[in-house]
């Protein structure tokens, strides 16, 4: 199919419990899937206001602290660029994992034993955004041949146009790893098969970790805030990793809690919560509050 054909599933969360068949099609074909209207009002309020303190921080210079991260622009300037471990370091980015939309269309795609691995938030700072270029996040493990999808969910916190959106090659998920390394070796920032994905605040996008994406360097862009939440089938991560058993079991926890916490928050009443029933070698048999809520992936990667 042509770019130019390339029919873009209206999905609505405001008006829909889950993702159809067709729409979790087209996010299998395609790589990416937009998703409108997952946040509103007081939730989408507090989510700029909370995360708004860390972008002060990074802006500000977190040399000492190794969750803030930063990229160089082309002219050599350093600029802050992400956040790591955000549902630590905020509430409401607690409550927003639970969110059960997200929750039911994870289910969906992965399958009830999925877990919630990554949270970042990436930021491109007003007038002097960093690129970012083409990339894939990471690799499906060696030797799965598991169909499901690996992916990140971003929610949108601002608006994105075309001089701060995200790009993305459909389709490019399903490239093998030559083609996708040749167009990652390119220089500069090749726009050809790509296509803008522009952004309202509260929106969302689905995107497999091997879908090629990236952005330009800007100038004249507007704040644009992006909490990434990264979620992978629990059989694909017990079998092959990379985390060991006990992440996916500090991480299961981790959920739970943040789900107990959405159906507190003032904003989530009305809504059906999402109910986390893992089985099997996975199953959890007794719920238990987290000691922490940022569980450092270096501490618990699987030996070589």
């Amino acid at each position: 199919m042509s770019l130019s054909n390339l029919h873009f599933p209206e999905v609505d969360a405001g008006i829909q419990e889950v993702i159809t068949d067709e729409q979790a099609q087209f996010f299998i074909d395609n790589g990416f899937l937009i998703i409108r209207n997952v946040i509103q009002g007081d939730e989408l309020q507090l989510l700029q206001d909370q995360n708004f303190q860390l972008v002060e921080k990074g802006i500000a210079g977190e040399a000492n602290d190794p969750d803030f991260l930063y990229r160089i622009r082309n002219d050599g300037e350093r600029v802050y660029w992400r956040t790591e471990f955000v549902i630590d370091k905020q509430d409401v980015n607690k409550v927003l994992l639970g969110h059960p939309f997200i929750l039911r269309t994870v289910e969906k795609l992965q399958g009830n034993n999925f877990i919630a691995t990554w949270d970042s938030l990436v930021v491109k700072v007003p007038n002097n955004a960093a690129s970012v270029p083409w990339h894939r996040d990471a690799s499906v493990p060696l030797g799965c041949t598991d169909p499901r999808p690996i992916f990140n969910v971003d929610f949108y916190l601002d608006s994105a146009d075309e001089k701060s959106c995200l790009w993305v090659i459909p389709g490019s998920n399903h490239w093998d790893a030559e083609a996708s390394q040749l167009r990652c070796s390119q220089q500069g920032f090749n726009f050809e098969g790509a296509v803008p994905v522009p952004m309202n605040p509260g929106d969302v996008i689905l995107h497999n970790i091997q879908l090629l994406h990236g952005s330009p360097e800007g100038d004249g862009n507007a704040l644009r805030r992006t909490i990434y939440y990264e979620f992978r089938p629990g059989e694909v991560e017990v079998e092959f990793g990379p985390h060991t058993l006990e992440y996916l079991t500090l991480k299961q926890q981790v959920l739970l809690a943040c789900i107990e916490r959405r159906k507190q928050a003032p904003y989530a009443q009305g809504e059906k919560p999402y109910e986390y029933r893992p089985s099997g070698a996975l199953a959890v048999s007794e719920p238990k509050r987290p000691e922490t809520y940022r569980v450092p992936h270096e501490k618990y990667w699987r030996a070589e």
